[in-house]
């Protein structure tokens, strides 16, 4: 009998280094609310649509889900499933700003295009996921009754936001 230490060895140590892939489960959304930089209505019938399939197409390129998006001419509404790698902020910022950045490349507004600072990002529990996506998809319909900047002021009271003025 021979015995090969190495061989057993090289198999043992190939066995035993071997990662097992795990994968984490994780159900978290968020609607994130943002507007158009001082509120201009940039995104008119004409470009919105394409503005928020651009969104969806990168947002996916980046392991970003979103669930359902719309909004109107100032504002966009987003309801999106967190994962294990982004946080709220870095979501914002990379939906954002990149869709900005490809606004102003393919010249879809008459001047400089960009996104307000702030946003909002409010936790969504199951029970209120259809409620919330029937709510974003009735953007345009919903709006010719209030305006975003009222519409706004009721998110901050709702969920009790604490807003210093300037």
């Amino acid at each position: 009998m021979v015995f090969m230490p190495l061989e057993i060895n090289e198999i043992q140590i190939g066995f035993s280094q071997k990662k097992k892939k795990t994968m984490s489960h994780i159900k978290v959304y968020v609607h994130y609310v943002w507007s158009t930089k001082n509120r201009i209505p940039f995104l008119n019938d004409a470009i919105r649509n394409k503005v928020f399939k651009h969104i969806r197409e990168n947002a996916e390129t980046k392991n970003i889900y979103i669930d359902f998006i719309n909004g109107y001419t100032d504002h966009v509404h987003c309801l999106v499933s967190l994962n294990d790698d982004l946080s709220i902020g870095k979501i914002a910022q990379l939906i954002k700003g990149e869709s900005s950045f490809w606004i102003n490349k393919n010249k879809l507004t008459p001047q400089k295009f960009a996104w307000q600072d702030e946003y909002l990002a409010i936790g969504i529990g199951d029970d209120k996921l259809s409620i919330v996506r029937e709510y974003i998809a009735k953007q345009e319909e919903h709006h010719k009754k209030i305006t975003f900047a009222k519409e706004y002021e009721k998110f901050i009271k709702r969920y009790g936001f604490d807003i210093v003025k300037k």
